[in-house]
């Protein structure tokens, strides 16, 4: 299922405001290609997609296309890496694992989740499924240490890595 359009616009700029065009990106849960898209200019932008179908579908926009679970994948370095819409899908503890795995493996991340959204299987596809449709902010925050919040609203959230200075 595509991703919220929630903050999106502020995330782009945050990250046009960070990173070089030449940043290498790594788009994980990439569904439909919406990040692709929206930051068309960073062309050095790979992704990893569960789902088989949506794999293929966006094969012609990526530099790279993994179709693969991201847990336990070997991939990296990375500037940045983003998770849209995908830490939901996941076991707390898968998460935690796929997460600090990530942030040793990028400059930073931007993670971002809905907040209490139950949703089961959709288009056939049974990875659309939120395992973790508890979330708000005050509990990504207890669950996902050295994250900080982005934006937020009611009802969705982006954080991304705390840089240590």
């Amino acid at each position: 299922m595509p991703s919220s359009d929630f903050g999106k616009d502020y995330i782009c700029t945050w990250i046009r405001q960070r990173f070089p065009v030449t940043a290498t990106i790594l788009d994980v849960g990439a569904c439909d290609g919406k990040w692709r898209t929206l930051l068309d200019e960073f062309s050095n932008m790979d992704a990893v997609e569960i789902f088989p179908p949506s794999a293929e579908a966006i094969r012609p926009m990526y530099r790279n296309v993994i179709c693969s679970d991201i847990d336990g994948l070997n991939y990296g370095p990375y500037d940045l890496i983003i998770f849209g819409d995908v830490i939901e899908h996941m076991t707390v503890e898968k998460a935690q694992r796929v997460l600090s795995y990530a942030k040793l493996r990028c400059k930073d991340m931007i993670v971002g989740v809905p907040y209490r959204y139950p949703q089961g299987p959709m288009y056939g596809n049974e990875y659309e499924r939120h395992i973790q449709d508890d979330l708000t902010e005050e509990l990504f925050m207890t669950r996902y240490k050295g994250l900080s919040i982005l934006i937020g609203s009611y009802n969705y959230g982006y954080f991304h890595k705390e840089i240590k200075k």
